[in-house]
């Protein structure tokens, strides 16, 4: 009896871990596929960082391309702006040079006029005034007139400039010789928008020239 119970708690036990081996219960191999499941974890964590910083690397470099386009994109406008006007001039002069008109007369060309950007109701006007003639030596002074036409809560409204406040200003004398380009600014009231501009050149309270541009 004694011999049948140990060979019978002897195969207990060799089944017993027979069935853990077979299993896959078996303590140092479980604890080496742990090991092996952290080294692998621990890559993989260390590739998703390096991933991470170069995704935010690429996206700081298309933003910093992008940013580099957009102001080259304004510089290639404002070129071809300044090339659009430095051709008007060159038409300007040519048929000016051209012209038979009356020695020393003054005429206005390239009126422009648009608002000042931002919203506001301030408008900025450029124009290029011209003096008739062969002679050098001639000179026009005379002053700038402006006269505006706006529309304000439905109603149309005359804007004189100079106002009777500002009749001794020197910003609206103008003295040149041959050719000069002439900007400058105007505010109209809130909420008011420019219909029609009028610029007129005067000389001792005569219009010798005048020209008018629709918005």
């Amino acid at each position: 009896m004694l011999l049948i119970l140990a060979v019978t708690l002897y195969l207990a036990t060799w089944m017993y871990d027979a069935g853990r081996r077979f299993a896959g219960f078996e303590r140092s191999e479980t604890e080496q596929e742990l090991d092996t499941l952290r080294t692998k974890t621990m890559e993989l964590e260390k590739e998703l960082a390096h991933l991470r910083s170069q995704a935010d690397a690429s996206e700081s470099k298309l933003q910093i391309e992008h940013t580099a386009q957009q102001q080259l994109s304004r510089q290639v406008k404002l070129l071809e702006e300044e090339n659009a006007r430095l051709k008007e001039d060159m038409s300007v002069y040519e048929n000016l040079a051209l012209a038979d008109g009356q020695e020393g007369s003054v005429s206005i060309n390239q009126l422009r006029v648009e608002p000042d950007g931002g919203g506001s109701n301030l408008y900025r006007y450029r124009m290029l005034v011209a003096l008739q003639g062969n002679k050098k030596d001639v000179e026009f002074r005379g002053n700038l007139q402006l006269t505006i036409s706006t529309l304000q809560d439905g109603k149309n409204v005359m804007i004189l400039l100079p106002s009777q406040a500002e009749a001794n200003s020197q910003q609206y004398n103008i003295s040149f010789k041959r050719f000069r380009h002439i900007q400058g600014t105007v505010l109209i009231p809130q909420g008011a928008r420019i219909k029609n501009l009028e610029v007129r050149l005067l000389q001792g309270g005569v219009v010798k020239a005048s020209k008018s541009v629709s918005l």
